[in-house]
């Protein structure tokens, strides 16, 4: 059988055809290595951008020196504390105070604003503390909702607080003390919650009244609140990025302040020079951040099902709110208090967030919780 000519053309297209065919399979497999080279140090980059970085350490060497008081908690963490107004053997009524979001134990509002003489007649004693990362107290890196309450507990177990004490919680410390009422109501002599803070997913919550209350955040607090709810891992990037706007009150924006709250800023700043880098000297993270996936995360009780823990009247439990407060929306303040019948609501007309330094207001609250006076 004879052999079939190819013509010099044809020969000359094969080869041309098999060459390019080569080059197409090369380049897309170098298309597919660069790609993939460059999706892994994507990879690599946003994990390492989202990772926050280790806290600086209290008490080492070449760490944070320790200034105050601190005591050493069960799974080994340090706690500080400072102590405010008569020596608590001479105490008759010992109140451990909670302190707000980007704060430290300094900043104890009822012990620093009210009267020096109320303090003395009544006999009153104040602990304050740093929370888990701020200040100098170790971080907690298994912080929970239980364990905030567990810690308050062991420091008034340490210092000898007695079988039962007070607690006041301002802020994000308001929040807290929904801790103590739901795991330690048995250790409790009365309790205030000062403007504490809501969180927007709470079951209970009306998702209309919710909804409604959110959306009068401003839109970049909105975001941030998203992502502590539902991406707690991304915290730490979303508020360090410098593509958006994050929240408002970590940027000491004066957006979120009231009339009053402007009119109060010299009372809120004054003194402070001297402590304020404390509060976030180990690092964002382990203190605000921490605090923003905590507070408004996935709680495991809802505040809303808490039952009385005085049910024979033998304490009270107060919360305190401005109807300007632009932090803590009041519509959901005054629904959860109507959930809870056993809650004494106090709201101040004109008042916003910061309405506990104004002229009177911490003799009002230390009154009204120790004594029953409105």
């Amino acid at each position: 059988m004879a052999a079939r000519k190819v013509s010099p053309a044809a020969a000359r297209s094969h080869t041309r055809k098999s060459n390019s065919n080569s080059s197409s399979r090369f380049l897309s497999g170098m298309l597919k290595k660069l790609l993939l080279v460059f999706f892994t140090g994507f990879l690599a980059w946003a994990y390492q951008s989202a990772r926050a970085p280790p806290p600086k350490a209290v008490g080492s060497p070449h760490g944070i020196p320790v200034t105050s008081l601190r005591i050493k908690l069960r799974d080994g963490r340090h706690l500080s504390y400072k102590e405010f107004g008569v020596a608590k053997e001479l105490a008759k009524y010992k109140i451990v105070f909670v302190h707000g979001f980007d704060s430290v134990k300094h900043y104890a509002v009822i012990a620093t604003t009210a009267s020096p003489a109320l303090i003395e007649d009544l006999g009153i004693y104040i602990v304050s503390f740093d929370r888990p990362g701020y200040g100098e107290s170790d971080p907690d890196p298994n912080r929970t909702l239980k364990s905030s309450a567990l810690d308050i507990e062991e420091l008034a177990d340490q210092l000898g607080l007695g079988s039962k004490f007070y607690v006041v919680g301002f802020s994000m410390g308001g929040q807290v003390i929904w801790t103590c009422l739901k795991y330690i109501p048995h250790r409790l002599a009365g309790a205030t919650l000062i403007a504490p803070v809501v969180n927007y997913w709470w079951p209970r919550l009306p998702a209309n009244l919710s909804k409604e209350a959110f959306s009068k955040q401003f839109v970049q607090d909105q975001w941030t609140l998203r992502v502590a709810h539902y991406l707690p891992w991304l915290t730490y990037w979303w508020n360090t990025q410098k593509l958006f706007p994050s929240l408002t009150i970590i940027a000491h924006s004066p957006l979120v302040l009231s009339r009053q709250d402007r009119e109060l800023i010299p009372k809120f700043t004054a003194g402070r020079e001297a402590v304020e880098g404390q509060v976030r000297q180990q690092g964002e993270y382990e203190s605000l951040h921490r605090d923003l996936n905590v507070g408004f995360g996935t709680w495991e009780f809802d505040p809303m099902e808490i039952e009385n823990p005085f049910p024979n009247n033998e304490g009270s439990v107060h919360v305190w709110n401005g109807d300007e407060d632009m932090l803590v929306p009041v519509t959901l303040q005054r629904y959860i208090v109507q959930q809870l019948p056993w809650i004494r609501y106090h709201e101040l007309t004109g008042a916003g967030h910061m309405f506990p330094y104004a002229d009177g207001i911490s003799d009002a609250i230390l009154k009204t919780l120790l004594l029953g006076k409105n």
